[in-house]
């Protein structure tokens, strides 16, 4: 009986430090994942964003990225997808934008 009391004890402690509660990195990861999949990034714009999301330089949706940054995005983004003319203008256009 005195076991079963220490165990539930102990279980109740660990529950309240939250020692399986997520870490301030965990769940910076999980939001950088987020707002890169809601500006639906991927290749190296992606890896890009994940890297400056992940050191804090950029916060959550997307508010606070320089236009710099935006740039350097959606330019890899375009090279990653091959576009040349017209085309890559246009989606420079509107990857610039936000849209």
């Amino acid at each position: 009986m005195k076991r079963i009391i220490l165990i539930g004890l102990m279980a109740g402690a660990l529950l309240a430090t939250g020692a399986w509660a997520d870490t301030a990195q965990q769940t910076r990861m999980k939001s950088c994942n987020a707002d890169a999949g809601k500006q639906s990034l991927s290749g190296d714009a992606r890896k890009a964003f994940m890297k400056s999301c992940l050191s804090g330089e950029t916060q959550s949706a997307g508010k606070g990225i320089t236009q710099q940054q935006r740039m350097k995005n959606c330019n890899a983004e375009a090279t990653s997808k091959q576009m040349k003319g017209d085309a890559r203008k246009a989606f420079m256009k509107s990857c610039l934008s936000g849209k």
